[in-house]
């Protein structure tokens, strides 16, 4: 039975080569992969080829409960999609489109079976209202 997928969206006011760049830098994601503020992203390696992994260390700010999300790249077409499987074998879809003076950028992931469908996309819309914040502040 085919899992049920969540799309996510949001158009930044910045070229599409910075928000690609911003997306993919380790350096850039620790700053940004948060869905609240009472979390944080310590650690992020991203080996961006088809085939490389990509680790992000999530955790509670209080240090009471943290968890690696990672993946593996199945496709990259830089600056216009990002696809990769998760170690869940979960897929992930990331597109990047030029939209009026910025980009858009659509993320589509597979659900999973543990939060409600709702509770997964305000935590991943949360996470992508972040990044454009982040990149926004950088440009």
């Amino acid at each position: 039975m085919p899992k049920p997928r969540i799309t996510v969206r949001t158009t930044i006011a910045a070229a599409r080569d910075l928000v690609w760049r911003l997306w993919t830098d380790p350096a850039h994601v620790v700053q940004w992969n948060n869905a609240s503020d009472d979390w944080h992203t310590p650690k992020a390696e991203n080996e961006l080829r088809e085939g490389g992994r990509f680790t992000y260390t999530m955790a509670a700010r209080d240090g009471s409960v943290s968890f690696d999300f990672g993946g593996e790249f199945t496709k990259i077409v830089p600056q216009d999609a990002l696809h990769f499987k998760l170690d869940d074998e979960r897929t992930v879809e990331v597109l990047f489109k030029d939209s009026g003076d910025g980009t858009e950028v659509v993320e589509t992931f597979e659900a999973e079976n543990t939060n409600s469908l709702e509770l997964q996309q305000q935590g991943w819309q949360a996470i992508l209202d972040n990044f454009r914040k982040h990149v926004e502040s950088q440009s």
